[in-house]
């Protein structure tokens, strides 16, 4: 079976979502993809190039799969000569509705933010199926359509929503997990723990480093590794932190190599999360798989993603509710070095994965 995966935002787990899927799948995947930047001008403007790549080229996919960053209805309308009797999937990683805007974008601002969301909207319209990585992103996306739609004058079209639940499913996100089997590192010292997200606001910073003063001011031995991409504009708590946590950071940036990031998640004891906005969670699988002790929020994906055996001790109701499992989590730390978590990881490595998708994707054809 031939697939065609068309990618307008090939960097970050974009990338490594297409490549992992590329590399693991017995069917043979072609990727027509774009340089990952300018996400706003790939909405509108990708679907343009990727057509004439794909007019111009000799393939001829069994199935075409897109993803959210794609305008998919008009790509399909510049290829349908070639595309009309193909079936076709779009994968929403995110997705602009659900997703929590900067106040500060000026889109935003000028209140031209729901166009992206109505990309989003048609393209699932457009597609014979729709796939989300989590139930929790589905069930979202699903909403706030409903809310975007009625919104307008007239014409609102609310059977649409109907039409595009009916043809959608979850399907998860596969991961290479495995690669961090050969970076296995030992860490003795004091609890240390994780920030692995990007540096942003949607990965709610501010809870994250004023949870660590409040340790701190009450005289709680710990260290923090603060991993993760940084931009040239990022939330001011993260140089707040530099000053406030000084003496506790044991690292603080982004990792130029993989090889010591996967070193970082092994040694990491703890990893409370304080995300607003997560579809999935990669960062949190790829550091249960290193058996760091999670701290998640009772919201998003996480209940869904994380079994309801560990329910009690590791999802946090508010602020209060973490700060205080924290402390646990530090008083005790040989006993929670002891526990194993990569077992809730595992199932998303690309090794279950790969037939998964290949499975499904085989019976949109049929």
């Amino acid at each position: 079976m031939k697939i065609l995966l068309l990618e307008p935002y090939f960097t970050g787990s974009h990338k490594c979502w297409a490549l992992g899927y590329q590399q693991q799948s017995d069917h043979t995947i072609d990727i027509l993809s774009m340089k990952g930047q300018f996400w706003k001008w790939r909405m509108h403007g990708a679907a343009v190039t990727l057509a004439n790549q794909f007019n111009k080229s000799g393939l001829k996919p069994d199935l075409i799969l897109a993803t959210d960053m794609l305008d998919f209805s008009t790509f399909l309308s510049l290829t349908r000569k070639k595309t009309a009797s193909i079936p076709t999937a779009l994968y929403f990683h995110e997705n602009q509705l659900s997703y929590p805007w900067s106040p500060r974008d000026r889109d935003m601002k000028g209140n031209r933010d729901k166009h992206y969301g109505f990309i989003n909207f048609t393209s699932a319209l457009s597609s014979d199926n729709v796939l989300f990585n989590s139930r929790y992103h589905l069930d979202s996306f699903i909403q706030e359509v409903t809310m975007l739609l009625k919104n307008f004058p007239d014409y609102n079209e609310l059977d649409s929503i109907q039409i595009i639940q009916e043809k959608s499913k979850t399907l998860h996100l596969g991961i290479d997990l495995k690669r961090f089997d050969a970076c296995q590192s030992h860490y003795d010292g004091p609890p240390l723990i994780l920030w692995n997200h990007r540096w942003e606001y949607d990965k709610n910073p501010e809870l994250f480093f004023e949870t660590l003063f409040r340790l701190n001011e009450d005289g709680i031995d710990f260290r923090v590794a603060v991993l993760g991409e940084n931009f040239k504009s990022t939330p001011s708590i993260f140089n707040e932190t530099q000053k406030k946590l000084k003496e506790k950071i044991v690292h603080f940036g982004y990792c130029e190599s993989f090889s010591e990031y996967a070193q970082w998640l092994w040694k990491a004891d703890i990893i409370p999360v304080t995300n607003i906005q997560d579809f999935f969670g990669i960062s949190i699988m790829e550091a249960l798989y290193c058996n760091t002790y999670p701290l998640l929020p009772d919201r998003l994906a996480y209940p869904e993603l994380l079994p309801e055996k560990f329910h009690k001790d590791h999802i946090y109701r508010d602020k209060t509710d973490l700060l205080e499992k924290l402390k646990e989590c530090l008083s005790n730390i040989d006993e929670k070095r002891n526990n194993q978590f990569s077992q809730i990881a595992q199932p998303f490595d690309w090794n279950t994965m790969a037939p998964i998708y290949d499975n499904l994707f085989r019976d949109l054809i049929c």
